[in-house]
């Protein structure tokens, strides 16, 4: 089964937790898309739903694919986002950015009930920081916010290259918003929550890529067929 095969069952096994009439959150990459093209596939058999799109690219697939899109200024909460990652660890901390649209991504997350990772298995890792962290940057004084940076890093017992993202062209990478993205090879975060405060402070910093107990579940899928794992709740947080 290829690579592609198995992010679609991924996309298949969430598309099962959408009810009709959920305001949903739609993500971005390559398996989100999946999930955005079966999504329109039931839209068509009459299911109602209305999306918020993470990304513009998100946005033109969902509308070639039928399905109704709305805004965080139109609707006050989201039931559910369905998004992909780049880094899901046992904790369901995430890395997520690879594809720039980690900005918005963790907007509409935060906004949702739930968020459903899906990915296939190779997503899956013990500790996050072998994918290349993404931090979105605002271009003014970027020597003074990677100095900022390397000095978080150093506070939280990591350090690696970082380097600013160029497109497919040799340009620097545009977000969405108009930032620059930053990408850190880090190799292991051993304090991911940690690391994530650091980050969050430094003026300069507008996001990063670590999405740090957003996802409620994820939902795997690999040779063996499709596993779900479901967050831990801390203690104290017990239903």
């Amino acid at each position: 089964m290829t690579m592609d095969q198995l992010k679609r069952q991924a996309a298949a096994r969430a598309l099962e937790e959408v009810r009709d009439g959920m305001q949903l959150g739609l993500g971005t990459g390559s398996t989100a898309k999946h999930f955005v093209e079966l999504l329109g596939e039931r839209v068509a058999a009459g299911l109602k739903v209305i999306g918020v799109p993470t990304s513009e690219a998100t946005r033109a697939d969902a509308e070639r694919c039928g399905v109704k899109l709305t805004t965080l200024d139109e609707i006050d909460h989201l039931d559910l986002t369905i998004d992909g990652a780049d880094e899901i660890d046992p904790e369901l901390n995430l890395i997520k950015g690879g594809g720039g649209a980690l900005l918005r991504e963790k907007i509409v997350a935060a906004a949702s009930d739930r968020m459903i990772v899906i990915a296939d298995d190779s997503k899956w890792v013990s500790t996050l920081g072998k994918f290349p962290l993404p931090v979105e940057v605002i271009p003014f004084g970027l020597g003074a916010t990677r100095r900022a940076i390397e000095k978080a890093f150093a506070e939280c017992g990591v350090s690696g290259q970082m380097a600013v993202r160029k497109a497919k062209d040799g340009h620097v990478f545009v977000t969405d918003g108009g930032h620059w993205i930053v990408d850190a090879q880090l190799g292991r975060i051993t304090d991911p929550p940690g690391l994530a405060k650091a980050l969050s402070a430094i003026p300069g910093v507008v996001e990063h890529g670590l999405f740090i107990g957003l996802a409620s579940s994820a939902v795997l899928a690999g040779g063996g067929g499709i596993r779900v794992i479901e967050r831990r709740k801390p203690k104290g947080d017990q239903e």
